[in-house]
């Protein structure tokens, strides 16, 4: 991830909307995630594990002032070894967006679960982006859609299980007129979530090949009943010869 975004995150006012909308959306996404490992790929400007209880935290990027200096392709950690992966707009900066979701995917644990953000190409930050250009950031972003990450992450292990829109107001430079535009927020995330100018996803890792267990003490009393019925038949034989029953009744005598 360029150092360039995360200064344009901090260092303009556009950049500190979004920081605040995608905090908050961090927050409330990581708050109930359980586990004994987390990890923060990207951003250091953000804290994406702020609102999360998992005791074992680590931040890593490529610059600035984190636990671990890596690539996000390449990511230092055991396989099925991490509870709780954010990644902060990692697939809109960098160069090799399969391989870091194969990295996501191998560093997971079963049920494990990844959050990430990306840019909205079908938005007025899309449009903005369209009539700009791509020569400064954000726009220089991949600006990917959310059904094509989602069908790359069914490629993998990961299954993606909740979604949400927020940054609804146009990319306007200037905060007062970002906050002209503040009922946006309420009302496109009711009338229209897909053109907002950032997605998150919600995904978790399922283990291809594990089927759940369930209690087995239904279907063993319903196998002793039938049993019973079968026992309660063999009482009686009917179907045998008499000298049959005779040879049963003599042998049963010794």
């Amino acid at each position: 991830m360029k150092k360039s975004f995360g200064g344009w995150l901090a260092g303009t006012e556009l950049g500190r909307y979004l920081l605040q909308r995608e905090q908050a959306y961090f927050e409330r996404a990581a708050a109930d995630v359980f586990g004994y490992h987390a990890v923060q790929v990207g951003l250091p400007e953000m804290d994406c594990l702020r609102g999360n209880r998992i005791p074992w935290q680590c931040r890593v990027a490529d610059y600035g002032e984190v636990d671990v200096r890596c690539d996000a392709a390449c990511l230092p950690f055991e396989t099925r070894s991490l509870d709780l992966l954010a990644m902060p707009h990692v697939l809109d900066f960098t160069t090799q967006p399969h391989q870091v979701l194969r990295e996501a995917d191998r560093v997971l644990m079963p049920e494990g679960r990844l959050i990430l953000t990306g840019f909205n190409p079908l938005s007025l930050w899309g449009v903005r982006r369209l009539i700009q250009g791509r020569d400064s950031v954000p726009w220089n972003g991949n600006f990917f859609t959310q059904v094509r990450i989602r069908d790359w992450l069914a490629l993998l292990e990961l299954e993606p299980e909740d979604a949400a829109f927020l940054a609804y107001a146009p990319p306007f430079a200037r905060e007062d007129w970002l906050a002209r535009c503040g009922f946006m927020e309420e009302a496109g995330e009711r009338w229209w979530p897909l053109a907002a100018g950032v997605y998150g996803i919600e995904a978790v890792k399922r283990q291809r090949g594990m089927r759940l267990i369930t209690p087995t003490w239904k279907q063993q009393a319903k196998n002793k009943g039938a049993l019973g019925v079968v026992a309660g038949n063999e009482r009686h034989h009917t179907h045998k010869r008499p000298d049959a029953t005779e040879r049963d009744g003599a042998s049963s005598c010794h």
